[in-house]
């Protein structure tokens, strides 16, 4: 399952990828700049760049410890459970359900508000401030960068959740060779399969929304951001005024 997880993800991210560039092409258009100037040895747009491949990164961590607060308030509301309502260890009371269903639910809201903030406002805030150039060099960046930690995410997730399964399952001589459940092997496999469902369950298939949102945001304010100071950004007109 995890191998056909992680091809159809990786699918999923091409899919992301075309559809960015297509978009990307929409917003060069749009924001009216001229390919012959424009170069990767421009200030502006190697800046972007930077910034842009520097987002993914940003966002992944964001998005990953999302997931290990949350779980940690599980974890904690479980333990207050086991402490506090008398039988549940014998199996003779009943838990507090509905507790754990709220943890989940509103760390799903809330945690999500930083990233989705990251990626809506990071595209407005380089076009106003530093202009559609430099926009255009944190799309790039974004894209190339988010594709390629998709990819390795979505891979390398679903490997390490591979590996712990490989170990219990002990279904050839290489996996009994490894010692089986509670062996150090083992413990480190389940180590790896922590770390690696957020990778691909989380941080790996969000990627896809990032790459897409900020080039469709980007391309809907386009005209907003040629209008002001013809392009160039709020940043530069002040300092070349």
């Amino acid at each position: 399952g995890n191998t056909t997880a992680a091809i159809g993800k990786g699918f999923a991210i091409g899919s992301a990828a075309l559809v960015s560039l297509a978009l990307f092409g929409a917003y060069i258009t749009r924001a009216k700049i001229d390919l012959l100037e424009s170069s990767i040895l421009d200030p502006k747009v190697f800046a972007g760049l930077l910034v842009g491949a520097m987002l993914p990164y940003w966002f992944s961590a964001m998005t990953m410890k999302s997931v290990g607060k949350a779980a940690l308030a599980m974890v904690e509301e479980v333990r207050r459970q086991f402490n506090t309502i008398n039988g549940l260890m014998e199996g003779t009371a009943r838990p507090d359900y509905s507790r754990c269903v709220k943890i989940s639910t509103d760390s799903s809201l809330r945690e999500m508000i930083p990233p989705g903030a990251l990626v809506m406002l990071s595209p407005i805030l380089c076009g106003t401030l530093f202009g559609t150039r430099a926009l255009a060099g944190l799309l790039v960046g974004g894209l190339v960068s988010g594709v390629q930690v998709a990819v390795s995410m979505s891979n390398t997730g679903g490997a390490w959740d591979n590996a712990k399964k490989y170990i219990e399952a002990g279904a050839s001589e290489h996996a009994r060779e490894l010692g089986g459940k509670g062996s150090d092997c083992h413990k480190a496999a389940v180590i790896g399969d922590t770390v690696g469902d957020p990778l691909k369950d989380t941080s790996g298939p969000s990627l896809n929304i990032l790459v897409k949102l900020m080039a469709v945001e980007s391309l809907v304010f386009a005209p907003f951001f040629v209008n002001i100071a013809g392009g160039e950004g709020l940043i530069f007109q002040f300092f070349s005024g």
